[in-house]
C-alpha cells in the first residue's frame, strides 16, 4: 500500500498509538530493525503517512510487551486502506478537520457532548443550522454555507442508522435562548430536541440559569468514546470550522470530570423536556 502525505486523523492517531507503545517499552525509532521495519518506515507509520497491516500492528504490539489484548485488537481494526465514507465527499469542500470529524463519529463507541451558546450539531435543524452559518463573521458565502449545511445533515444521520451509538447532549439554558433565524426557526429547533429526546439512544439534558454551580471549561466540546478508553479523542468545537483534537491521557481525564459533573447538576430527561415545552411557549 502506497504512503500518502495527506493522513486521516484515523490514520494519524493509529500511528501515534503505535509510538506511544514503542515509547513505554523503552525502544528507539532506530531499534525497530529487529521488527523487519526500516527506520524511515517507522517514522512514517508513526505519523500515519505508511498504511500498516493487521499482522504488523500484532507483532509490534508483541514485540513491545503490550498486552492489553483489548487495544490491539482496536489498533489492529483500524488498519488497512483509507475507507471512503460518505465524508470523502467533502474533502474539498469544507475544513478537514471536519471531514476528520465525520469519520471520527462514524467509528465512535458513544458520543457525549457539553454546549453552552449553542444547540448540538448533531441535533440542530436545517432551518437552525442555516442562519447558525450565516451569523458567522467574517461571513461565508453562499455556497460554503451550503456545503458545510449539507455535511452537518450528513453527520446527523449517524443517529439514525441501524446501530447508533449511545448519545448525550448537556445544554445551558443559554443555548434555548439564543434565537438564530427568529422565533419561528427557534421554535422548530426547540421541538425537534424534545423529539430527538425520545429516541432511545439519545438523552439531552439541560443546566438551568440559577443552578448553584456550573462546572465548565468555557468552552464547547465533544467527548468521543473509541472502541477502547485509550482511544477517545475529545474535540474542542468552534461549530463553523476549526476543530481542535485532543487525546492525550490527562486531556482526556480533565474532559471527562467535567461531563461527569456537568451532567451531575443537569436537569434530568422528564424535567428537560418540561423546561423546553415552557420555552417554546414564551416565545
Amino acid at each position: 500500500m502506497p504512503p500518502t502525505n495527506n493522513p486521516t486523523l484515523r490514520q494519524r492517531r493509529l500511528g501515534a498509538e503505535l509510538r506511544k507503545l514503542r515509547e513505554r517499552a523503552g525502544f528507539a525509532v532506530t531499534e525497530a530493525a529487529h521488527l523487519g521495519v526500516n527506520q524511515g518506515r517507522v517514522s512514517m507509520i508513526e505519523t500515519g503517512r505508511s498504511p500498516v497491516s493487521a499482522d504488523l500492528v500484532r507483532a509490534v504490539a508483541s514485540a513491545y510487551d503490550c498486552s492489553d489484548e483489548a487495544l490491539i485488537d482496536a489498533l489492529a481494526a483500524m488498519t488497512g486502506r483509507r475507507a471512503r465514507g460518505w465524508w470523502e465527499e467533502y474533502r474539498e469542500h469544507v475544513p478537514a478537520a471536519l471531514v476528520d470529524l465525520a469519520e471520527l463519529e462514524h467509528h465512535a463507541s458513544a458520543l457525549r457532548v457539553a454546549l453552552v451558546i449553542h444547540i448540538p450539531a448533531l441535533l440542530q435543524t436545517t432551518d437552525h443550522a442555516r442562519a447558525l452559518f450565516r451569523s458567522v463573521v467574517p461571513p461565508m458565502r453562499q455556497y460554503e454555507i451550503e456545503h458545510r449545511l449539507t455535511h452537518r445533515i450528513k453527520r446527523q444521520g449517524l443517529l439514525h442508522r441501524a446501530d447508533p451509538p449511545p448519545y448525550t447532549a448537556t445544554i445551558h439554558e443559554t443555548a434555548l435562548r439564543m434565537d438564530f433565524g427568529g422565533p419561528v426557526v427557534t421554535r422548530g429547533q426547540l421541538k425537534h430536541l424534545i423529539d430527538m429526546s425520545e429516541l432511545p439512544h439519545v438523552t439531552v439534558r439541560v443546566i438551568p440559569f440559577g443552578t448553584d454551580r456550573f462546572p465548565t471549561t468555557g468552552q464547547s466540546f465533544d467527548y468521543i468514546e473509541g472502541s477502547v478508553p485509550q482511544l477517545d479523542t475529545v474535540q474542542l468545537d468552534s461549530h463553523h470550522g476549526a476543530c481542535e483534537f485532543l487525546d492525550a491521557e490527562a486531556q482526556l481525564s480533565k474532559y471527562r470530570a467535567v461531563l461527569d459533573r456537568m451532567e451531575s447538576c443537569a436537569l434530568d430527561t422528564a424535567k428537560t423536556r418540561d423546561f423546553i415545552h415552557h420555552r417554546i411557549q414564551d416565545l
